[in-house]
């Protein structure tokens, strides 16, 4: 019911899109301070919005029962990118914001025992530097000119490249391959266990009852790790991502596998299901049924009845320029023992 309804929280650190929120959600209804942003009353059921920088901010108690969205929202966070190397001898610097350093005696033998990861960091561009130089697509080079800079092999470790591949026996098993690629994203992570813990509690905290769920709806591969998919957006087309920084939007790749490492980590109090494609989870819910019930309706002219047609069915179509496939959706759900798969997970609304 709507009257359960404390709030909408909106997790959003951009002013523009924050302004568009409140206008499809708020019509005219005014944007006002908030302790922990912004605050406006829907213009539907008078439901307050509140927008905020991070979900850590989002009030939670054991008592309340979260119901949480992310749609692309984990393929805007910052990755790192990492590579295994096999170097010629032990390393015995570290690179670091403030310059380089002596590598401990304890990690300096710990890199010494064979192949060891490194990360790829962003460089200025050499000078006169080409498209083909910087391995820029050639659909880029008459429209664009060549990126201020490019991704380079770190030439010693990093904090970062001692951390986090040692985080996850799914990158582990990739270390001794040199050459091996990976992406890791530990800002998802953090997000990952917010949302498992207000579900399920955390494992110091458990939640009396664990309640409310969490749809992750995101581009990204089922179960392998992301690499080499950094990728920038300008004007609708795709450019370089290391071309106008600050005017070129920036996404990556998903890696589900490892938000539901996360997610099960944080808390025992949930379960993760999926991920599933997207075109399967929407067939699983009724996409079609729903679609053709508003096409057999009056409520729409010739015009909009094309446009509904066309628009459910690429959001299963699992071809090239279909979004079925290469959309993923997780749900993370109270623990039930897997005995309640949810609706478009293998459930059914009788299980």
């Amino acid at each position: 019911m709507v009257s359960a309804i404390d709030a909408v929280y909106m997790v959003e650190a951009s002013p523009a899109l924050r302004e568009t929120q409140r206008k499809l959600l708020c019509g005219d209804n005014p944007l006002e301070d908030h302790e922990i942003g912004h605050k406006c009353i829907s213009k539907y059921a008078n439901i307050p919005i509140i927008w905020t920088d991070n979900i850590r901010f989002v009030p939670s108690t054991p008592e309340k029962s979260p119901f949480i969205v992310a749609h692309e929202f984990f393929d805007a966070l910052p990755i790192h990118a990492f590579e295994s190397v096999q170097p010629a001898e032990a390393p015995s610097k570290i690179e670091t914001p403030t310059g380089t350093h002596d590598l401990a005696p304890g990690a300096k033998k710990a890199a010494s025992k064979g192949p060891q990861w490194r990360e790829m960091v962003i460089s200025p561009a050499p000078p006169g530097a080409t498209h083909e130089d910087l391995g820029t697509p050639k659909s880029e080079w008459d429209l664009y000119p060549p990126p201020e800079f490019e991704l380079t092999l770190a030439k010693a470790s990093t904090p970062h490249s001692l951390y986090l591949p040692e985080i996850s026996e799914r990158y582990k098993a990739l270390k001794k391959s040199p050459g091996s690629l990976i992406e890791i994203s530990p800002e998802s992570h953090v997000y990952m266990e917010q949302i498992s813990k207000r579900i399920g509690g955390s494992a110091t905290e458990p939640k009396p009852r664990p309640s409310g769920a969490a749809l992750i709806l995101d581009y990204g591969p089922a179960d392998t790790i992301p690499v080499n998919s950094l990728r920038g957006i300008k004007g609708h087309q795709r450019v370089s991502p290391l071309s106008s920084p600050g005017l070129v939007d920036l996404s990556a790749d998903v890696d589900f596998m490892a938000l539901a490492e996360a997610a099960l980590k944080a808390s025992l109090g949930v379960e993760v299901h999926g991920p599933v494609e997207q075109g399967a989870f929407l067939l699983g819910m009724g996409i079609k049924e729903r679609a053709e019930m508003l096409l057999k309706g009056k409520a729409l002219d010739e015009e909009k009845k094309k446009r509904v047609d066309g628009a459910w069915k690429r959001l299963i179509d699992r071809g090239p320029s279909g979004m079925g496939k290469v959309y993923k959706v997780l749900a993370v759900v109270p623990e039930t023992g897997g005995k309640r798969p949810p609706v478009g997970f293998g459930g059914d609304i009788s299980a």
